[in-house]
């Protein structure tokens, strides 16, 4: 039978040197309340210690919010998770070496769930290969203290494969909407579904404990069992939050249409200001085909969004996220991974199924390091540590794969008459010689025969027989002043290298529409 219990008692419920599972994105479907009780629990009296944390996604606001309660050396010994970031103490721990911390592709992370609740042996995947999760360069490793090898390489009818290792879930802390008294969970209010019944079911099944953190408690046998997203048997303890403890994004408590409660008009969403995000968003969603399901990542690429409503296209592709959103304009900022007007929404393991298995025609990413050999670093830099979230299963299993960012940090650069103007140069530069870590192999890619492109607003390169290629470049640009100085490495000239679309560097375009009808038999 489910216990109602207190966040302080769910705390002492999690005894030294467990595995812990949290479920979480940003603030979103995270047990902030239990988190918080687990800090107070461990300030006052050292215990927990030596937990291992385990997590899929970025979890927190990057203030102190989320995982960063368990930021704390003693309290965690080792982290397992794609995302980091977004926790300032967890982040602290992995950049000054204290923990052992392992970076692994965010769907494998979700799959390891799967793994575990049906006793399998682990996830098998071609996600990493010759990436840092590659144990032939890194093995996910991020510090010197991590030493175990959670990684395999693996060969199956001659194909070399990835094997990640399951381990057992001894606590799972999980989030829902509403509990009925029987310990039914549902997720009406939620934005996404995250993974919460898969975590519960490895927990389970490990004979471990589920804690789940709740809005309300409602009467027995008043839920519709479609309605219940994690079924009570797979429950034992329910906690109760106050509603500042149970967010549903970092702007907003609760947002009705993030939730699917109501549709709201798209015409009340704002276009974009003629700036370099907007010439890359325009220049980016050219590569859209009619119908095409494309996956739009975090940052620049969340610009593609945007320019799709603005354009009148919504509706002529479908835009999907990897935390399980379909359709609708995808959020951006702390609203990433949620959708307005949505068309479905299911859980996180099973859009990287769909991922994996080849599910997308095109992909937009952001770029942060690329190299001559069209590899792409998103993941660390220099002491700095993010993690790569669900960027390499998407990356490594998409037909198209569009990079896009600025072409150096920090440029203070204009539109003027339809060019480019650079009235500032940036200082970092984006394209060198060699990235510091691998997130997206460009050998890899070249073997699956991946189109690629890297797109940025003055040039576009795209990867080609083991070279970066420079395609494209934008009205009032240099390629001698503006382009090849700032660049580690020399790019391979196209014969044909042509000047970008001055329409994108208008303040009307106009032309989406009319390119995706062109393209429609692309697919």
């Amino acid at each position: 039978m489910v216990k109602i219990i207190s966040a302080d008692e769910a705390a002492l419920l999690i005894p030294d040197n467990a595995t812990v599972g949290v479920t979480g994105h940003w603030v979103g479907g995270f047990a902030e309340e239990v988190a918080i009780a687990v800090e107070e629990r461990f300030l006052k009296t050292g215990h927990p210690q030596n937990i291992t944390l385990v997590h899929a996604t970025g979890i927190g606001d990057f203030k102190g919010r989320g995982t960063h309660h368990f930021g704390y050396e003693g309290l965690i010994k080792r982290l397992i998770c794609g995302h980091t970031s977004a926790a300032p103490n967890l982040a602290s721990l992995v950049e000054q070496d204290k923990i052992e911390c392992y970076f692994l592709p965010q769907g494998v992370i979700c799959q390891l769930w799967k793994a575990v609740a049906a006793n399998k042996p682990g996830v098998f995947s071609k996600v990493g290969l010759e990436t840092f999760i590659d144990p032939r360069i890194d093995g996910g490793k991020v510090t010197t203290k991590t030493k175990e090898e959670l990684v395999e390489l693996a060969e199956i009818n001659g194909e070399e494969w990835l094997h990640y290792n399951r381990f057992p879930i001894d606590v799972a802390i999980i989030r829902g909407t509403y509990a009925d008294e029987n310990g039914n969970l549902s997720m009406d209010k939620e934005a996404v579904l995250l993974e919460q019944r898969t975590l519960s079911m490895a927990a389970r099944n490990s004979g471990g404990i589920v804690i789940a953190q709740v809005e309300n408690i409602v009467k027995a046998n008043t839920l519709h069992p479609k309605q219940v997203k994690v079924p009570a048997n797979l429950i034992d303890y329910i906690v109760v939050a106050k509603p500042e403890n149970h967010l549903q994004t970092i702007p907003e408590a609760f947002n009705p249409s993030l939730s699917g409660n109501i549709r709201i008009p798209l015409d009340k969403i704002k276009p974009m200001g003629l700036n370099v995000r907007k010439i890359i968003a325009r220049r980016c969603s050219m590569e859209l085909t009619n119908k095409s399901v494309a996956n739009l990542g975090i940052g620049m690429p969340e610009g593609v969004g945007y320019i799709a409503v603005e354009e009148g296209v919504i509706d002529d592709v479908m835009l999907t996220t990897e935390i399980g959103s379909f359709g609708g304009v995808l959020g951006s900022g702390f609203y990433f991974g949620t959708s307005v007007n949505a068309e479905a929404t299911i859980e996180m393991v099973d859009m990287f199924d769909f991922y994996d298995g080849g599910g997308l025609d095109i992909a937009f990413l952001g770029l942060a390091q690329v190299d001559k050999y069209g590899n792409v670093n998103v993941s660390k830099f220099g002491s700095k540590v993010a993690g790569p979230g669900g960027f390499i299963n998407i990356s490594q299993n998409t037909r198209s794969v569009i990079f896009c960012g600025t072409f150096t940090h920090g440029a203070e650069i204009g539109i003027e008459d339809g060019k480019l103007v650079i009235f500032k140069e940036g200082e970092g530069r984006k394209f060198c010689n060699h990235v510091e870590q691998i997130t997206f192999s460009g050998n890899y890619a070249q073997k699956l025969n991946q189109k690629v492109l890297y797109v940025t607003e003055r040039a576009v390169f795209k990867l080609e027989g083991g070279e970066m290629i420079l395609i494209e470049i934008a009205p009032g640009i240099a390629l001698e002043r503006d382009i090849l100085p700032l660049m580690g490495f020399t790019p391979k000239i196209s014969k044909h290298l042509k000047e970008m679309d001055q329409g994108i560097f208008k303040s009307e375009w106009g032309y989406l529409k009319t390119n995706i009808e062109k393209n429609k038999n692309l697919k």
